[in-house]
């Protein structure tokens, strides 16, 4: 008999017989899966949803519970912010970068505004106020934040910007686990069968065809029948060494992975197909800086003493491109007037003190003129209200010139730098995984962090948009599956 692997498929012919017979197949109980087990049992279809842990969650009961949306919600309207389907479609490609796939960006962003509605359908709650500001999620049960690049350069000069992180109303951090809660209610009101502790172990093909999977169901082997399609919705692969060594390595300067069971393995079923996985080396990371907001008025330099950033950006922009400076470290340097002790848990000390930038210098042992040059620069052009450099823009951009002074280090293994890959599974935008040539693999389907999909650059990211991408396109993938 064929060995039982990830990295192939079991031959259908070889099944002696199936334990479990269903249309669909969904493997992962985060939102994605969620939203693909919805649609598929709102089509019609029978729907069997497998999940390796003992209840629903993944990465997406960890998040915030935020979903990036925009083209003219209830909430934009109401702040008095005029968004379009277009700039939406414009901020989404330049978060995407180099690694933008146009066609999911202008379709969401067409979609935006009903994906909006058919939530609230589902009972997702929002209150539909703003809260103005640089914040990483709200603490009370605020709607809508800036949530990304939106209103700072480069971005702001290319897509008009506007507020687009809608998050679930909840008391405090965490909206992410009543997310999925609702989203798991959706499934078992529509007939989701759901299978708990099963972890998948192969896929199984009929000649080019998928046409199920190979659980381990209490230690054994069970063979799932989908007459329809799989739909792969497992995650990312933070969790495995392995696969980060071979496709992400700069993953290993920072320490704190973000993830549930993310192992890859929803990647690696989907490559043992003949799938074709993409910009698998893109990750996001942030140390959250930005709590208190005043930091953002600093500026970042790396160990030269250069600045390498706009820190009115996002805050995963700022630590990503951190991460890419020399040296392990990079330093935030602020003023008497806007220094706030930084949040414990983002583990940042300070490195550096002095009445002058040159003592601040002389403290981090950088050679004479490098800091305080980079600071007498910054500070002569921002008393102006420019930053000719990188940008930054007022009221954040301030001169940093009421002493004393202070540089926090950032280091990248001994500070808090979170981190979640971005690559995976190219797929159309309804889901079908592709080979290298474009073509859709027969019968299996995909959708969220075993996926390339919005969030595909770590430089670009915006928080919200996994959350987006997951329902969105999970809701796609059921669809097509159950057709």
């Amino acid at each position: 008999m064929t060995e039982i692997s990830l990295h192939r498929p079991f031959p259908a012919h070889e099944v002696a017989a199936w334990d479990y017979e269903t249309d669909v197949a969904v493997i992962g109980f985060g939102a994605a899966g969620a939203c693909a087990a919805i649609e598929a049992a709102g089509a019609g279809a029978r729907v069997m949803l497998f999940e390796r842990n003992s209840g629903s969650g993944g990465a997406s009961a960890l998040s915030g519970g935020e979903i990036y949306i925009g083209g003219g919600t209830d909430a934009q309207k109401a702040a008095g912010f005029d968004d379009t389907t277009e700039a939406l479609a414009a901020y989404l490609k330049l978060a995407g970068g180099p690694c933008a796939d146009e066609a999911k960006c202008d379709l969401y962003a067409a979609e935006a505004l009903d994906h909006y509605a058919w939530l609230k359908a589902q009972g997702v709650p929002y209150r539909g106020n703003y809260m103005p500001g640089k914040v990483i999620e709200p603490t009370d049960d605020s709607t809508l934040i800036w949530s990304g690049s939106e209103a700072a350069a480069p971005f702001c000069d290319l897509a008009t910007p506007a507020p687009r992180g809608h998050v679930i109303q909840h008391m405090g951090w965490g909206g992410g686990r009543p997310l999925v809660d609702i989203l798991e209610a959706g499934a078992r009101e529509r007939g989701v069968e759901i299978v708990t502790d099963a972890r998948a172990v192969a896929l199984v093909r009929d000649g080019e065809r998928i046409v199920g999977a190979v659980m381990r169901i209490d230690n054994q082997n069970r063979f799932v029948r989908a007459a329809k399609g799989v739909v792969l919705a497992a995650g990312g692969f933070v969790m495995n060494e392995g696969m980060r060594r071979k496709y992400c390595p700069d993953t290993f300067r920072i320490a704190d992975p973000i993830g549930d069971k993310d192992d890859g393995s929803g990647i690696e079923l989907g490559v043992s197909a003949g799938g074709d996985a993409i910009h698998m080396d893109q990750f996001f990371t942030t140390c959250p800086w930005t709590m208190p907001e005043p930091h953002a008025k600093g500026v970042f330099v790396n160990i030269a003493g250069q600045r390498f950033i706009n820190e009115d950006c996002y805050h995963g922009r700022v630590s990503r491109t951190a991460v890419d400076q020399p040296g392990g470290k990079v330093y935030l340097l602020l003023d008497s007037a806007h220094f706030e002790q930084p949040p414990e848990f983002a583990r940042v000390s300070i490195a550096g003190t002095g009445d002058t930038w040159e003592e601040v210098e002389a403290e981090l042992e950088m050679p004479a003129g490098t800091l305080a040059a980079t600071m007498a620069f910054y500070n002569a052009h921002a008393r102006e209200g420019r930053d000719p450099l990188y940008g930054k823009r007022t009221p954040i951009l301030v001169p940093l010139d009421q002493g004393p002074f202070v540089a926090l280090e950032l280091d990248f293994q001994a500070s808090y730098f979170s981190f979640f890959t971005l690559g995976g599974l190219k797929t159309s935008v309804d889901g079908e995984v592709l080979d290298r040539g474009g073509t859709p693999v027969p019968g299996l389907y995909a959708a969220g962090r075993c996926t390339s999909g919005l969030p595909a650059w770590g430089h670009g990211y915006s928080s919200g948009m996994s959350l987006a991408d997951c329902t969105f396109f999970g809701r796609r993938a059921g669809r097509k599956a159950a057709a």
